[in-house]
């Protein structure tokens, strides 16, 4: 909105401001109205002071619906508070003297063997002795340091009173210039918080008053209550509940037992049929399958790269391995993005289905890659089928998301131009569509190959051979030289998946 003086403008347009501003703040009317006609002089921040925002702190920014500012300094303040607390019936010493507690309680246990050994004669009586000296003077430290501690009670007192001096200045400072913020989006759009509302006064205060106070009590005396110091918990319920998904995992396993054996079934024999291609082909003929693939999808440039990198991998001798990667990896990507561009075109002509598929999707892509094995290796036990399940749920989520977004990019003009030459849903889709979120598909297509190329490692943990066994093993036996050739040719295999995937640009 465009900053004007209040003499500059039409009297009716200042009585309509000042009801407008009136209509906002709720209460404290007169003394808004002057402030912001004050404030709206000049764009951007001016200097003013709020009494009530420095007396209630962020109680003020709460009840005014500044929720944000609130969260800040509520934080700003507590820390003030934690400094006052301990300043004034803080246990400042507590950590040094359970230092010296146990000190004394190691002492006196050398005492008492060092009265043994003068009784028997033992050697070992002078190094005892040397011992205990060596103690009494860690206690007596630790007594010192104790009893300095207690004494800089007043030192923390006097920087939580500073502290919070400086952050009550900080609330009154901005307060006029964030409601007045507030005001402006008020203006624009009604549903924006506004005025003083009692409810949040109160759910402010509440938050405050608990957050300060049980912040304050943790901090200075962490004995005083002791569910603040530990989450009052049963270690027996996190048993029966693992007992009770242990449970279900034996019943589905039990129960489906033919869907997981058609489903390794299936797996072994995709991935026997890419290991016969590249694996038992003559390596001279799959080397220039793959670099004329780089040269026709990527340019000579590739091309030479491709080579190159093969030429690495035949000859450190991570040939076979690398091409067992690959297989993995293939049969991975390929039921992938057979399922996922389908269940991507779906999702995004579908809305609510996509609503119902994108936590799913969050889900997979948020849970740790350890954590994929334990159902995988449950249900299918371990090997290459379960790897390449694994590796599957891993990548899948980039070429969903992507051919969802890519679709929903197709500008709407040009589908309605589309239907409006006749195109039936099929043309629509093949001849338009697709085309135009082609590029960004392709992007979902190359995150899905190299996430699952990420998955080789962790897979490998389940008895998926390749290059992850070669780098697990590096790191059980500290190999690092072994470990890096060997990370080098998953890097290499990566590479030139990407380029020939990503073409020319």
């Amino acid at each position: 909105m465009q900053h004007v003086d209040e003499q500059q403008i039409k009297p009716e347009t200042a009585d309509r401001l000042n009801g407008l501003i009136g209509e906002f703040v709720g209460t404290g009317k007169e003394y808004y109205q002057q402030t912001f006609s004050y404030m709206m002089q000049a764009p951007g921040y001016r200097f003013t002071l709020n009494k009530a925002a420095a007396l209630l702190g962020p109680i003020w920014f709460g009840a005014r619906g500044l929720w944000s500012w609130f969260l800040g300094f509520l934080l700003l303040e507590t820390l003030a508070y934690i400094q006052i607390g301990l300043g004034i019936f803080g246990d400042l010493g507590r950590d040094f003297r359970e230092r010296a507690a146990q000190i004394e309680q190691t002492l006196e246990l050398r005492r008492q063997q060092i009265a043994a050994a003068e009784q028997s004669g033992a050697a070992s009586l002078d190094s005892l002795k040397r011992a205990a000296e060596s103690l009494e003077g860690a206690l007596a430290g630790a007594q010192e340091a104790a009893r300095g501690a207690d004494s800089t009670g007043f030192t923390y007192l006097f920087v939580g009173v500073v502290l919070l001096l400086a952050v009550k200045f900080l609330a009154a400072s901005l307060a006029n210039w964030t409601l007045e913020g507030q005001f402006a989006r008020w203006r624009s759009d009604h549903s924006v918080a506004h005025g003083w509302s009692q409810p949040r006064l109160i759910i402010s205060s509440v938050l405050t008053a608990a957050v300060v106070v049980l912040t304050t009590i943790k901090f200075a005396q962490p004995d005083a209550v002791a569910v603040l110091k530990t989450f009052p918990t049963n270690r027996d319920w996190r048993l029966n509940v693992g007992d009770g998904v242990q449970a279900v995992f034996e019943w589905t396993k039990t129960a489906g037992r033919g869907f997981f054996d058609g489903l390794t079934y299936g797996m072994r024999t995709l991935l026997d049929w890419i290991e016969v291609l590249l694996v038992d082909t003559p390596w001279p003929v799959v080397a220039l399958v793959i670099i004329m693939l780089a040269y026709l999808s990527a340019g000579a440039r590739v091309a030479i790269f491709t080579g190159a990198a093969l030429a690495y991998l035949g000859l450190l001798d991570f040939w076979e391995k690398a091409m067992t990667t690959i297989a993995l990896l293939g049969a991975a990507a390929l039921i992938s993005i057979t399922l996922g561009i389908p269940l991507g075109i779906y999702c995004a002509r579908r809305p609510r289905a996509f609503a119902i598929v994108r936590p799913i999707l969050d889900f997979m892509q948020s849970m740790p890659s350890f954590v994929y094995l334990i159902p995988v290796v449950a249900f299918i036990g371990s090997g290459k089928p379960a790897g390449v399940v694994a590796t599957m749920i891993f990548g899948s989520p980039p070429v969903i998301r992507f051919t969802v977004l890519g679709l929903q990019q197709v500008p709407e003009t040009v589908r309605e131009a589309a239907l409006a030459f006749g195109a039936t849903p099929r043309y629509l889709l093949w001849r338009v569509d697709l085309p135009l979120a082609h590029k960004t598909i392709m992007a979902g297509v190359n995150q899905t190959i190299l996430m699952s190329l990420a998955m080789v490692v962790v897979a490998s943990l389940i008895g998926a051979k390749g290059l992850g066994e070669d780098v697990l093993e590096a790191l059980q036996y500290a190999a690092a030289g072994q470990g890096i050739l060997a990370g080098l040719a998953i890097l290499f295999c990566a590479l030139i998946l990407d380029r020939i995937v990503a073409g020319k640009k």
